[in-house]
């Protein structure tokens, strides 16, 4: 694979610190916490399983993977070297496509939260489409433009967005800390109740999500050309950003489930709606203001993270010319791949007016949140996947290298759970919301666009592959 010229070279700028707040900016949706804390108490356990059965293996995974085949595009070089170039092709495409859905779905999270700000005389707006459209659109470029200035400048989002997350979960956590000792827990915790039902077709559609939820850690190394010394800033950043990651989605949830009974927690807003009601109570009446504001911050926040990673992904795979060239092209001051950048941002717009046509908000949201975990899954398939592969290739070329503690056994077992729970939350992702009155409709927007969106890239690769090899007769 080629890399940029003198021209367009990118730039070293991300430490250790970067990385950590990155990751949990990318990794901590603190939507989530009111999508676990609507399962009840069972879902600390579903989060437990998933930290041991998906979030472990990934970062191993991760770490090791991009210490074997280190270098600007992450999981993309890795499936390729694993599988070869349609895979890595799929890899990197499925990543980087997903984004046109996760940013509107994220940005419509964010329009409804930042409501909350203004208290009742603003909700009004929460199902205007008009008000979602142009708050998530502003947002969406003004991002976009900030990126283009460069990471420099465009880290700081990220990184306001990761320190607004640390907040807004001390507020919850103590805040659920304080309504549990003063009122007792809304939500009553037994042993029944903490207890998942295994044999319930929902419980595995929540830890889809859940699983979905953990994902994040393959972002950094996607920008592993603008890293410094980036073998042990990803190893620090990873575990560093693990306990934190931890913390916060498994104590948030439970201050949520202490504050409100699950049932009257709501899907978008569930976290101010908390707070506010906390705050009632102690005499605290600004309190869900002032957290629906950081909780907006940390929702661009993430969604900045990943804006500026998955953009790296064209532009590496643009250089392969399987994408048009153009997409590997670098601003000339700034060192930012600024046509992935806007490609990217137009294309998730375009998606975003196709789901606000014609839907409800909550309509869209549910729609995009399921593809969205459909497609950013996929990838995390072939890093399993490469993980034991390439693990056995090197020890034949090199038998007396030294190995992981882990051993060659470790390997294909981290591999293996890591691939299994992946593809678990991928067919679990599929199924339609219980209340849902055209379950088959929503199959077929859900499985049916993710589908299309995977055979545009498909189209791409083709008619660029067989560029190459007629240029090569040539």
């Amino acid at each position: 694979m080629s890399t940029p010229g003198p021209a367009g070279q990118l730039h070293r700028v991300l430490g250790t610190w970067d990385l950590v707040l990155l990751n949990i900016a990318a990794i901590v949706s603190l939507r989530w916490l009111s999508t676990a804390a609507q399962i009840g108490p069972s879902s600390l356990v579903l989060w437990a399983l998933g930290l041991l059965f998906f979030f472990i293996p990934l970062a191993f995974a991760v770490l090791e993977l991009s210490a074997r085949v280190p270098g600007e595009g992450g999981l993309y070089l890795w499936a390729k070297a694993g599988f070869g170039d349609v895979h890595g092709f799929v890899a990197g495409w499925s990543f980087w496509v997903v984004n046109v859905v996760y940013f509107p779905s994220v940005l419509l999270f964010s329009a409804g939260v930042f409501l909350r700000v203004g208290g009742e005389r603003w909700l009004a707006h929460s199902t205007s489409v008009a008000y979602n459209s142009a708050y998530g659109l502003t947002v969406l470029w003004a991002a976009t433009g900030l990126n283009i200035l460069g990471l420099k400048r465009a880290k700081w989002l990220q990184n306001l967005g990761g320190m607004a997350a640390w907040t807004v979960a001390t507020l919850v956590i103590g805040a659920g800390a304080v309504a549990w000792y003063r009122f007792g827990a809304a939500t009553p915790f037994t042993a029944v109740s903490v207890m998942p039902d295994f044999g319930s077709r929902s419980t595995y559609a929540a830890f889809a999500i859940i699983a979905g939820a953990l994902q994040g850690l393959e972002l950094g190394p996607i920008m592993g050309g603008e890293i410094r010394d980036p073998a042990r800033q990803l190893r620090r950043a990873a575990l560093i950003a693990g306990v934190i990651v931890t913390i916060i989605y498994m104590a948030g949830t439970a201050s949520l489930l202490v504050a409100l009974p699950t049932a009257t927690i709501d899907v978008i807003a569930g976290i101010p709606q908390a707070l506010a009601a906390i705050g009632e109570r102690i005499g605290l009446p600004f309190f869900g203001g002032l957290t629906a504001g950081l909780l907006a911050l940390a929702s661009v926040g993430s969604f900045a993270a990943f804006l500026a990673g998955t953009a790296r992904l064209p532009l590496v795979v643009g250089l392969d010319r399987y994408l048009p060239k153009a997409l590997a092209r670098l601003h000339p001051r700034h060192g930012s791949p600024y046509v992935a950048l806007i490609t990217q941002s137009s294309f998730a717009t375009l998606v975003f007016a196709g789901a606000m046509s014609g839907a409800t908000v909550h309509e869209a949201f549910l729609v995009l949140v399921d593809m969205t975990i459909i497609l950013s899954l996929l990838p995390l398939l072939y890093i399993f996947a490469a993980l034991p592969v390439l693990r056995y290739r090197a020890a034949r070329a090199d038998p007396g290298a030294s190995s992981s503690p882990l051993g060659n056994l470790g390997y294909w077992l981290t591999g293996a759970v890591g691939f299994a729970t992946t593809l678990l939350g991928i067919i679990f992702s599929m199924v339609p919301p219980a209340n849902d009155p055209n379950p088959r409709i929503f199959l077929l927007k859900v499985v049916g666009g993710s589908a299309l969106l995977i055979g545009i890239g498909l189209t791409f690769y083709w008619r660029g592959k067989g560029n190459a090899t007629h240029r090569a007769k040539r």
